[in-house]
């Protein structure tokens, strides 16, 4: 099935005392969003989003539109850069597309596709759309969204999904960091890339645990380090300055280096930037490069408002939630702790055998997730 491509901006206003995105006037939004639709009309829209975007052209996406979906993708401010990115602006980003959609476009239904990093940001949405509203940022900036256009949707794809950016991170974090001033002098018990360590796998559950604690505790002295830092520049009247920051080591999972970890039928001693060791320290890695109220808001155990557990527990709208067993970034403990967290009445869990994280190993298994969507869809009458 052939189908059209619109690019197009939603620009709004919003009050802020400083800009975190390159570019355009200090108060003003442009977002960027493409809708991918077939020659059949339709009254549904899947409209998917990502913290920092640029998935118009993902498999799951195209196959959706092409399977017969109207789908919309939305780009938030942040697009390709989350150094300084704030989930609480992503919302409203994500707020003002929906809103478009359904005003202009026309579309009755809404279902909210969270792909990936997507999936945590479709659950804080939904519960900001529907529960109480955030008036300031995890690091106590003024930022109201009782007086953003946030439209509820009516049912939820948690696709592919991890269960938040913070968690992740911390899941990930290299805890033989114990001196974020000397990223490269690592504990060598805590460093599983040293073959010196004398924990090798498969980890006992002692060492699991150790580890795990170890990897807590580092993202809790970077967010003390953090706050203390924003409390000093408040003290001094600089209310609106920042810190830029670099974060190394954030690829270290256990599960990269024991298959026994979260068993499924990924690649063994692998990550999906690659080898473990390597983008442990690559510049692409989680929060490699951020800011102070960035870490706060989307990568704090503890501060992140985008918390896909517990804004899922708050979530009562229809959800799917789809688990790829071969997926070398989200694990299936992360797709099980969705589903038991949601508290939704309404819920189904798939695992799709075999499938990686963007079907690039097993192509022939797209058509397979998107069957389920589309016949999940279709049995709530949203096609």
């Amino acid at each position: 099935m052939s189908v059209q491509r619109l690019p197009y901006m939603v620009v709004f206003e919003e009050d802020t005392g400083f800009k975190d995105v390159y570019g355009g006037a200090l108060g003003m939004v442009a977002v960027e969003a493409m809708r991918i639709t077939p020659e059949t009309k339709s009254d549904t829209a899947i409209v998917f989003s990502h913290p920092i975007g640029g998935g118009s052209f993902l498999p799951m996406v195209n196959a959706l539109a092409h399977s017969g979906h109207h789908v919309i993708y939305a780009n938030t401010r942040f697009r390709g850069n989350d150094s300084a990115l704030l989930m609480e602006k992503c919302v409203h980003d994500l707020g003002a597309v929906i809103a478009h959609a359904k005003e202009k476009f026309g579309y009755k239904k809404i279902v909210l596709g969270g792909w990936s990093g997507g999936g945590s940001l479709s659950l804080f949405y939904q519960d900001q759309a529907t529960g109480k509203r955030l008036t300031q940022t995890a690091a106590g900036d003024p930022y109201d969204l009782t007086k953003a256009e946030l439209p509820a949707a009516d049912a939820g794809l948690l696709l592919a999904a991890h269960v938040s950016r913070a968690v992740t991170l911390t899941e990930w974090m290299d805890p033989s960091i114990t001196d974020e001033t000397a990223p490269f002098t690592r504990e060598p018990e805590l460093n599983i890339f040293d073959p010196e360590n004398p924990n090798q796998p498969p980890y006992k559950p002692a060492y699991v645990a150790r580890y795990r604690a170890a990897q807590l505790a580092r993202n809790r002295r970077i967010t003390a380090w953090v706050k203390e830092t924003l409390a000093d520049l408040r003290t001094e009247a600089r209310d609106n300055h920042e810190r830029a920051f670099c974060v190394q080591g954030t690829m270290a999972d256990l599960r990269w280096t024991d298959p026994t970890q979260d068993p499924s039928d990924r690649t063994p001693y692998s990550c999906y930037l690659g080898e473990p060791v390597v983008a442990n320290d690559g510049p692409v890695g989680l929060a490699r490069f951020t800011t102070l109220r960035s870490w706060l808001s989307q990568w704090s155990y503890d501060d992140s408002p985008a918390n896909g557990l517990g804004n899922a527990a708050r979530v009562t709208l229809p959800a799917l939630v789809l688990n790829n067993t071969a997926d070398l970034a989200c694990t299936p403990s992360h797709a099980q702790r969705l589903y038991d967290a949601l508290g939704s009445s309404d819920k189904s869990y798939v695992d799709i055998e075999g499938a990686d994280h963007y079907y690039i190993e097993r192509r022939d298994l797209l058509d397979d997730a998107v069957r389920h969507v589309s016949d999940w869809l279709k049995a709530r009458s949203f096609i």
